[in-house]
C-alpha cells in the first residue's frame, strides 16, 4: 500500500483512504489493484522475456482497459528494472531529474516499489508516494516530479500513454527542490 512522505516536515501518511484523500488534494490520480492475481513465477521476477510482459499485461488487461476507458490512454506498455537492467544508473539519472510532460504520468507497480517525488500545492511542497506492488498513480501534466527506485532497485510496472510516442520528458528547474 502506498504511503506519502512530506518532504518539508518528514510527515507520513498511511493507509490507502489517507493516501487517497491527500493524493485527490493535489489532483494525483491514486487506486489500488490486486496484485495477487499476477502469478506467483511473476511476482519476484524482474527480468521478463516479452512473453511474460504480455503474461503480465494479460493478467492486468481488465484493469488497464478499464483506466484507459475512463482516463482516454490509447497505448500502454511494461517497464522492469532492476541491477540486471543495463545502464540502471544512467536511466535512473535521466528518470531523477524534475520534468513534466504534456500528458498525465501513469504507473501500475505489478511487482517490486518506487517513488514518485511530485511537486504539491504551494502549502505541501514537494511529497514522496512510496509504491509497491497494486499501487497505481496518474500524475497530472504539467505536474513537475520525477520517479527512481526505492533501496531494493527492482519494479516491474504498466505504463499507459495517450500519446503513441510514449515517454517525452520537458526538464523543470525549481530552485526550491532538494533532494
Amino acid at each position: 500500500m502506498a504511503e506519502i512522505r512530506i518532504r518539508n516536515t518528514n510527515e507520513r501518511i498511511s493507509g490507502e483512504q489517507n493516501v487517497r484523500e491527500f493524493l485527490d488534494k493535489q489532483e494525483v490520480l491514486y487506486e489500488h489493484w490486486d496484485a495477487t492475481k499476477l502469478p506467483a513465477h511473476l511476482q519476484e521476477k524482474f527480468v521478463l522475456s516479452d512473453e511474460e510482459k504480455a503474461e503480465v499485461l494479460s493478467t492486468f488487461n481488465a484493469d488497464i482497459t478499464d483506466l484507459a476507458a475512463r482516463r482516454g490512454y490509447k497505448t500502454w506498455d511494461i517497464i522492469t528494472l532492476s541491477d540486471a537492467t543495463p545502464n540502471l544508473d544512467e536511466l535512473l539519472k535521466k528518470f531523477e531529474s524534475v520534468h513534466t510532460h504534456t500528458e498525465d504520468e501513469v504507473r501500475a507497480i505489478t511487482a517490486g516499489k518506487g517513488i514518485f517525488v511530485i511537486k504539491g500545492t504551494e502549502e505541501v511542497g514537494y511529497f514522496d508516494v512510496e509504491l509497491e506492488a497494486g499501487d497505481v498513480i496518474s500524475v497530472p501534466e504539467r505536474i513537475p516530479h520525477f520517479f527512481t527506485l526505492m533501496d531494493n532497485r527492482q519494479i516491474v510496472a504498466v505504463r499507459l500513454f495517450i500519446e503513441t510516442e510514449g515517454w517525452i520528458a520537458h526538464p523543470f528547474e525549481d530552485p526550491a527542490f532538494v533532494k
